[in-house]
């Protein structure tokens, strides 16, 4: 044990101390935290220009009806499309779009094109579509007859808000979130498949690498090929772990910082005004908000961290040993691709299982694809949130944790094979000899 000690520290302390690493656990949060402000601030800018949409309105039945906004006026001719056509040819800044209508739309629904020389903006054809649709609709409830129809239409509108409630085991009531829980475990599970593919990728790379540079035929000389797998397997292990926590922090003080810069700007007469109507908290919010922060009260966060770092750890390990064995078959990495391609099927498979999973958490694939050990980490996340029952959380980790061990074993006998095999090209029949051996 102290030998792959030894290999675990080295792997840790080579791999944390690089510049890239630093650079890259620092940075990603701030980039990222950089990247969505840059969106939302790019995405408030509104175009100034005020664009002119020339209308053909062969029913003259519209002109009322498209009404000028701040961002685009309507302009109504009796000229024909094909002399428009030839006037936008001729001068490209003279309108934008052209509105054509050519018959009746409460007939025709269709009878309405818009025609650019550039692709329309999805802005623009909500906003005509909107206007001519809200106004067919009122033409065609006038036409029943019936008084006061329209407020009859409005007023049997409605918006059922189902609150959902979940019991405990002592009987206390405590609000929940399909929605929350959904998020939670879609992000749990995706975390969980980064991690796999990423790390686990590393360990291959290394191995290969090792092999490569004959690194490693100096080292079996010290320790057995098993335990230096074992030490690079749990010693990237740890460099995911440690990379993660700081990601973690980072993102909370990033928070925190941003939130006590931007809070000294909040106008505290605004707030004394709210605290003096009795709106203070989640009375002011509205009622889909105050559910959704009501119903974080609800998770039960303890089981869902054990949980995330037992299926973190046991996926890691399953698919690390797999592909350290990969990379002790071949002696490059464009080599790589033909044995990791079936490693990486079951990992893209879970996490479209996973989505399903969400719409339906206690289904047949949700249920096997929780336990089938190659898609159990990420899948399982998923279905967490939903209060699985006790009995398949410890069959699922059950599994996994003998699914890692005998992969493991049948990584070892490749490895320890592989790894001084030089110049030979290795197919599956010559993998399978080693595992025999």
């Amino acid at each position: 044990m102290s030998k792959i000690g030894l290999i675990i520290k080295r792997e840790y302390s080579t791999r944390v101390m690089k510049k890239s690493f630093i650079l890259l656990t620092f940075l990603t949060p701030i980039l990222f935290a950089a990247m969505f402000a840059l969106i939302i601030y790019l995405g408030g800018i509104k175009d100034d220009k005020v664009k002119k949409i020339v209308v053909v309105d062969k029913t003259q039945l519209y002109k009322d009806v498209l009404k000028d906004n701040e961002s685009y006026i309507f302009q109504f001719t009796d000229a024909s499309v094909d002399e428009l056509k030839k006037q936008k040819q001729k001068d490209d800044g003279e309108y934008t779009a052209l509105l054509y209508i050519s018959n009746d739309l409460r007939i025709d629904s269709t009878a309405a094109t818009i025609y650019s020389n550039e692709q329309i903006n999805l802005e623009l054809k909500t906003y005509v579509s909107g206007l001519l649709n809200n106004y067919i609709e009122e033409q065609k409830l006038a036409s029943y007859n019936i008084p006061n129809l329209k407020t009859m239409v409005e007023n049997s509108k409605t918006d059922i808000d189902l609150k959902t409630i979940k019991w405990g085991e002592d009987g206390e009531e405590k609000e929940a979130s399909a929605e929350l829980a959904t998020i939670i475990g879609m992000v749990m599970a995706f975390i969980i498949y980064m991690f796999i593919l990423i790390y686990g990728a590393q360990v291959m790379s290394g191995v290969v690498q090792e092999k490569s540079n004959r690194i490693v035929e100096v080292m079996v000389s010290s320790v057995k090929p098993f335990e230096l797998m074992m030490g690079k397997i749990i010693g990237i292990a740890m460099v995911g772990l440690t990379q993660f926590l700081l990601w973690v922090v980072l993102t909370v003080a990033i928070m925190m910082g941003v939130s006590s810069i931007f809070g000294n700007d909040i106008d505290m007469s605004s707030v004394q005004k709210v605290q003096e109507m009795g709106q203070v908290g989640t009375q002011t919010m509205p009622a889909e908000i105050q559910g959704f922060i009501t119903a974080l009260n609800g998770v039960d966060y303890v089981q869902l961290i054990v949980m995330f770092v037992i299926y973190f750890i046991g996926g890691y390990l399953l698919y690390a040993s797999l592909f350290a064995a990969v990379g002790s078959a071949v002696d490059n990495e464009t080599d790589t691709n033909q044995f990791s391609m079936p490693l990486m099927i079951p990992i893209m498979f879970a996490i479209y299982a996973g989505i399903f999973t969400a719409e339906n958490p206690d289904g047949p694939l949700a249920f096997w694809c929780s336990i089938i050990p190659f898609t159990s980490p990420i899948v399982m996340m998923v279905r967490l949130p939903f209060d699985v029952p006790a009995w398949e959380i410890a069959l699922s980790i059950g599994i996994l944790v003998l699914s890692f061990i005998g992969s493991t074993w049948l990584a070892g006998k490749i490895y320890r094979t592989g790894i001084l095999m030089y110049g030979k090209k290795v197919t599956w029949k010559e993998l399978w000899k080693w595992l025999k051996y």
